[in-house]
């Protein structure tokens, strides 16, 4: 494995933190999906040789949540990873995501494209989107879940087996393995047991969404040479992306066994899929 070390960034005044690989050539902005943290990308890094930094968003992870009475936007993610970027000194980088992570991405490649060498996507091509019509429906059920948030708790475990266990039976069922580095970062202890350090936020729903046609507008937007790593029991393999990949210009899909966190349970695999893309 590659030795990373712990670097912290600001981000509009928000402490933002992150597991930094050094390495040769032009350098990697790696971000995770959601609920998930910077060791998603630990696997990975051992397969790649460039400089790479791997973002917890805020929230998660070891990265300062948003201000208290503050609502948590997808889209203000977008604005921290041009922040990342600038306080890392990379004014040109490759930009690599996974789920949500992928949907931040894709969304900064199209509203920064000069910042953006290339586009490796991890089983995610931009925001999940909602029907316009539905829009208000979706606005009035985030405010209501955020009339009703105080009196929700973290769920919190006796012991960290536990915590791994729950996490397991997240979206794409990871393995036992990467469950428990995601958890390494993920949990805190306290009050005698173990609970989540993200933003209990984070589980809210989003306020309002992008409709498909907006996704449409970000997809044909995008300058970079993109790869989409596809998951075939994944988002991918499922369809979830067949209308949007004819939106990008210039697109490589490649389809690989495994799940979701394809990435992590099978890091050689996916790394196979990226080398020779980022060497063209």
């Amino acid at each position: 494995m590659r030795t990373s070390e712990e670097r912290r960034v600001e981000a509009w005044g928000l402490p933002l933190a992150g597991r930094y690989w050094p390495g040769e050539g032009l350098p990697m902005l790696a971000l995770h999906g959601w609920l998930d943290n910077a060791n998603s990308f630990l696997p990975l890094s051992a397969h790649l040789s460039r400089p790479l930094f791997a973002l917890d968003f805020s929230g998660h992870g070891k990265s300062a949540a948003r201000p208290l009475n503050s609502v948590v936007h997808f889209v203000d993610n977008v604005r921290d990873v041009l922040a990342t970027a600038d306080a890392l000194g990379w004014p040109r980088f490759v930009l690599l995501g996974h789920s949500m992570g992928a949907g931040v991405a894709t969304m900064f490649a199209a509203t920064f494209p000069e910042r953006v060498a290339s586009l490796v996507l991890l089983d995610g091509l931009g925001p999940a989107s909602t029907p316009a019509e539905e829009a208000p429906a979706t606005l009035r059920k985030a405010v209501q879940a955020m009339q009703g948030f105080g009196a929700k708790r973290k769920p919190r475990y006796s012991r960290i087996e536990d915590a791994v266990a729950a996490r397991c039976q997240g979206l794409g069922a990871l393995s036992e393995a990467s469950s428990r580095l995601l958890c390494e970062r993920g949990l805190e202890s306290g009050f005698g047991g173990w609970t989540w350090r993200a933003d209990a936020r984070l589980r809210l729903p989003s306020s309002l969404r992008l409709c498909e046609e907006q996704v449409h507008g970000f997809l044909q937007a995008i300058e970079a040479p993109t790869l989409l790593v596809g998951a075939a029991d994944g988002l991918e393999g499922s369809g979830a992306f067949e209308s949007r990949i004819p939106h990008v210009a210039d697109i490589q899909v490649v389809r690989v066994p495994g799940g979701h966190h394809v990435h992590m349970d099978d890091a050689a695999t996916v790394a196979a899929a990226i080398r020779p893309f980022l060497a063209r």
